[in-house]
């Protein structure tokens, strides 16, 4: 059959976006080239013209626009393969985005997965219990550290301190509340400064009365 009919050529491969993407850019490239190349003729043709006259000025003039029409196709090719070389970059952009997309939504299906795994593992009466059984051990240490800190000592009767205090010389509430404050003296029992204890007495005036004789003597 094969003999008659022919084989059937396989069909190529369909190129990848990089390998379109490099030809794209690779023919932008040559249509770059080929632009400034009819710069450098057009610059010439300028040159020539202007020492030109007559015939010879018309017939370069001819050239010069007919190499502008060319430098006008070229870069309308070059603005369409560019065009498409941007094209591919967005699609190559939004194909690397998806592939990204569907790696991350996998990897939450498994993490979900996982998380449902390791959820059926806890009780939360299990946990509440413990936590109940935490608070009452707790409250067994609480207890037993207060019954270590008690005094064992012999307990001393208030009415006793009182006594002593009494006998110190804390009377009333009054002493009690003031602290280290010191006990009031009565007026009679305070000591004058040493400035009036050492003033000189008033002296008394001498009087006497019309007869020469001295009369009582008067304090001033």
């Amino acid at each position: 059959m094969n003999r008659i009919f022919g084989k059937k050529t396989p069909e190529a491969p369909a190129p990848s976006m990089q390998e379109a993407a490099g030809r794209v850019d690779g023919r932008v490239g040559t249509l770059d080239a080929k632009i400034e190349q009819i710069d450098n003729e057009l610059r010439k043709y300028k040159a020539q013209m202007n020492a030109a006259k007559g015939t010879a000025k018309n017939a370069i003039k001819k050239r010069a626009m007919a190499t502008l029409k060319r430098k006008k196709m070229y870069e309308a090719q070059r603005d369409q393969m560019a065009a498409q070389s941007f094209n591919i970059e967005q699609t190559t952009m939004a194909m690397d985005t998806a592939k990204d997309t569907i790696e991350v939504v996998g990897a939450m299906k498994n993490a979900a997965k996982a998380l449902k795994v390791e959820h059926k593992k806890l009780d939360v009466d299990e946990i509440m219990d413990m936590q109940d059984d935490l608070a009452d051990v707790m409250e067994d240490m609480n207890e037993i550290n207060e019954m270590m800190g008690r005094s064992y000592g012999e307990e001393i009767d208030e009415g006793d301190l009182e006594a002593e205090l009494d006998g110190l010389g804390f009377d009333d509430e009054v002493d009690l509340e003031l602290g280290d404050a010191e006990p009031s003296i009565p007026s009679y029992l305070q000591t004058a400064p040493e400035a009036a204890r050492t003033e000189e007495p008033a002296p008394i005036e001498q009087s006497v009365d019309e007869y020469g004789l001295p009369t009582a003597p008067v304090a001033v």
